[in-house]
């Protein structure tokens, strides 16, 4: 008789505290999420904080918090944190116990892998009685974004090829002119000085002829990066990594021209993850704002094609109105695309061309 009156009040002490543990476990409960920086490089390492309380007089024995975040955000391994990864999306689950009026900060270290911007939108407490018979789930909104910027690669990397129109050189030296060093001459163009005409030369050769500086400070730098791998490409690039470089390779020329006071833009025909299916153009401007900008719409590229280059460069050639330098960052040159080239150098823009391999340019890497 003992034993049934025991396995009674087991019973029913299990049936009453999942009762309670049901209907008063999510209650009082507070969560929050924040990152020790909302805008940080591509490598970067940062820290996320998690704080959660327990505001009532109920325990709780565990507790379950699981969010879905992006898997270019890697974190370092740790006790009481679980993390199922995927390609693109990783599971990221930690385990808390609490105490009555209990509140736990917890930090993890997490390093940015990958150049994007990350929205972390919903948090789920799941939370059950001390038997884990039942369990309840409640979904928070944390509403937070974190933009990653590529890293912009180091001035000693930005060289130009040997292809190009100007030889192997520092990307500083072609774009910050030195007035008292020439190149030889050249053609003159719309909007070229007059006091920049070589007379000798134009006697010589029966045309108007100026001199050609080594470097181009008197224009504005405009950035332009082909996500096409080859002609015939459709919306998929193959080469995603090659985008990547270019891109850092952007960051870096645009991080000299703004310590220089030099006016820069930036033009791709891939897609910003708020405007799809429309090329990216950011207007020419000078100073660290221009720079933030630009590393903000960098941030939030999507690696989808938009329009094919020879249309994008088309459509810059009719309505760009000021002189520009254009540095020209593309996997080939198609006879379309070559046919837009000149066109903006007989209007009067100076073009630069730089190749890109697998995997970037010249063989390296991001």
């Amino acid at each position: 008789m003992n034993i049934h009156w025991i396995m009674l009040m087991a019973l029913l002490v299990t049936v009453v505290q999942s009762v309670i543990y049901t209907y008063w476990g999510q209650r009082r409960l507070s969560y929050s999420r924040r990152f020790s920086t909302d805008r940080c490089f591509q490598g970067d390492q940062i820290e996320m904080v998690e704080q959660i309380a327990n505001y009532k007089l109920l325990p709780l024995p565990w507790l379950k918090v699981e969010s879905l975040l992006h898997a270019g955000l890697r974190f370092e391994r740790q006790s009481n944190l679980e993390i199922s990864e995927g390609h693109f999306m990783q599971n990221h689950r930690s385990l808390f116990n609490l105490m009555p009026y209990t509140k736990i900060t917890r930090r993890h270290k997490m390093t940015c892998t990958r150049r994007g911007i990350y929205r972390m939108d919903a948090v789920s407490l799941t939370c059950g009685d001390v038997l884990g018979i039942r369990s309840t789930t409640n979904r928070i909104h944390v509403g937070f974004e974190l933009k990653v910027y590529p890293k912009p690669l180091p001035l000693s990397g930005l060289t130009l090829p040997s292809q190009s129109w100007q030889g192997e050189q520092i990307v500083k030296r072609w774009i910050v002119e030195d007035p008292f060093m020439t190149a030889g001459t050249r053609e003159y163009r719309s909007g070229d000085s007059m006091k920049g005409i070589n007379w000798k030369a134009t006697a010589r050769t029966g045309a108007l002829q100026v001199h050609k500086r080594d470097y181009t400070a008197d224009h504005r730098l405009m950035l332009v990066i082909n996500i096409e791998d080859h002609e015939q490409m459709w919306n998929t690039v193959n080469e995603e990594q090659r985008v990547e470089w270019a891109i850092s390779y952007a960051a870096g020329v645009a991080s000299y021209a703004a310590r220089q006071g030099m006016e820069f833009g930036f033009l791709i025909n891939a897609c910003q993850l708020d405007k799809p299916k429309a090329p990216v153009r950011l207007e020419p401007q000078g100073g660290h704002p221009q720079l933030n900008r630009l590393l903000d719409t960098m941030a939030g590229l999507i690696i989808e094609l938009s329009m094919p280059f020879d249309e994008l460069l088309q459509q810059e050639a009719e309505i760009v109105q000021q002189r520009m330098g254009y540095l020209v960052l593309s996997a080939f040159m198609s006879e379309k695309i070559s046919t837009q080239v000149e066109r903006l150098r007989r209007a009067g823009h100076d073009v630069q061309w730089l190749p890109l391999r697998e995997g970037g340019a010249y063989g390296q890497n991001v």
